[in-house]
């Protein structure tokens, strides 16, 4: 069975290390033989989560859209850029709107729940963005998400990409693509 990733960044950001980072990461889970499909949440905007905005208009249409993605998916690659040490706005939101129901017979979770993911991040720091993913790890971790144990911050990520947007450092390149084959091994197994 050809198990189906999710794969999207956490920034909206053109020029964004995350989106590049996830790249590498989705060329690892591709070798592996997982099917990837790669978004851009740039291309789903939503308002901030409001409670009352959803009693009155329900979900977003691109709420919608989301919730048939990562349903129709096993496992999730995500790349979490950090924002003064936690997860981004733009990830967090997507991940609140997608939790909800779409209706009252809607399971609880049922985009989120029995999923794999796997984490990346890259940051211009020395840390690569690693406080961010203890975070985003714990967020997955209570909506019914198994997390694979493997993460890779990329530190200094600024000068870490070539003119084509390709990690320049074979160690490096090596490391996140192992995190796309591990995710993607793992929900093979886990979704067999």
């Amino acid at each position: 069975m050809s198990v189906r990733i999710l794969a999207l960044a956490g920034s909206a950001r053109r020029d964004s290390v995350n989106k590049k980072v996830l790249q590498a990461a989705v060329a690892g889970a591709q070798d592996a033989g997982a099917d990837v499909t790669a978004i851009d949440l740039a291309d789903y905007p939503m308002p901030l989560y409001n409670g009352d905005l959803e009693a009155s208009d329900g979900l977003p249409d691109t709420a919608h859209k989301l919730k048939a993605l990562f349903r129709e998916h096993h496992g999730l690659l995500l790349a979490c850029p950090e924002y003064n040490g936690s997860i981004t706005p733009l990830l967090k939101n997507t991940i609140d709107w997608v939790t909800r129901p779409a209706d009252s017979d809607e399971p609880t979770l049922a985009a989120f729940d029995g999923k794999t993911a796997g984490l990346v991040a890259a940051s211009p720091g020395g840390l690569g963005g690693l406080r961010g993913l203890a975070h985003v790890r714990q967020i997955l971790s209570g909506i019914r998400v198994h997390v694979i144990p493997q993460q890779h911050a990329l530190a200094r990520a600024g000068e870490a990409f070539d003119a084509d947007g390709r990690l320049s450092d074979p160690a490096a390149d090596a490391a996140v693509k192992g995190i796309g084959r591990a995710l993607a091994q793992t929900t093979a197994r886990l979704h067999a």
